[in-house]
Parts: C-alpha cells; structure tokens; sequence
C-alpha cells in the first residue's frame, strides 16, 4: 500500500517508520494521541474504489491522517465489500498494534456499517464486529465509526 498525507504529500518511508516518527514527534511536541483506522468503498462505473485512512487524534488538539487508495475491477456484493474493507483495517491495525502498545497509544478499528437494521450495510455488522473483536482491537460502527464513514469517505 503507498500511504499519503491529505495535503497529497506521498510518504516515502515504510508505514511502520513513518508512524513511529509520527508518534515519537507527537510525543515530543507533548501531545495524548489516539489512533483510529478506517476503510470505505465506492463503485464508480465498473470499479470499486477504496480509501484506507490512520487517524492521529491529538487530545482536544484536533488530528490529521495518513491515506492509502486503491482501485479493483472485481463485482462484488454490497456484503463482500463491507467485509473487505473491514480486511482492509485490520490489516493495517494488525500492522501497527505493537507499535502503538509500546508508545501507549490507545487503537481503534471503525467499520463503515450502520447499526440500524434498516440500512442494507447493517447485514455485515455482526461479522464486521466479530473479526474486529476477536483480533482485539476496539471496535466502532456507524455514527460513532468518522475515520472510515467521514474521514475515508471524504478521500476516495
């Protein structure tokens, strides 16, 4: 995955050193960080779009976030992408919940799936929180979920 800053800036390190700089600065500069990692999807033609979002909250101090994008061609049920862009977050928080247990920043994964029964996202919700749960990581969905429903949302 090729990792960007929203002011379009690619990141030329790997994930891991870019983020453990970022923490280690973060740190110094005396901010509390929390980290949440989201995914959303959007088909656009024949293409289903995807943008994974790192969410840097600093304590009452506002946050940025690191963006990865991708793109594949594959058909797929509205199900089958609510469960590949849940995939997508916990690969990436997988990738970096020993660095941020080591700084003692707090993690959480965020699904872009409603809790109302009356959305059609809603049918993935129980497998969505299922894999997060049992990987260990904190989980939130929608309206709670901003990295992956407002954040990724607003980059894909």
């Amino acid at each position: 995955m090729e990792w960007r800053r929203l002011n379009g800036q690619r990141i030329a390190q790997p994930l891991l050193n870019a983020v453990e700089d970022t923490l280690r600065r973060e740190k110094a500069e005396g901010y509390k960080l929390k980290v949440c990692i989201g995914t959303d999807s959007q088909v656009i033609g024949a293409e289903v779009h995807f943008a994974t979002v790192i969410v840097f909250l600093r304590e009452k101090r506002g946050g940025f976030m690191f963006i990865s994008n991708d793109k594949s061609m594959r058909k797929m049920t509205l199900r089958e992408r609510m469960i590949l862009e849940v995939g997508r977050s916990v690969e990436v928080a997988y990738s970096l919940c020993h660095l941020l247990d080591e700084h003692d920043v707090a993690l959480e994964v965020h699904a872009d799936i409603n809790t109302d029964p009356a959305f059609e996202s809603n049918t993935a919700l129980k497998e969505a929180m299922g894999y997060i749960l049992s990987m260990g990581f904190v989980f939130k969905a929608k309206p709670d979920a901003f990295a992956s429903s407002c954040c990724a949302d607003k980059v894909i």
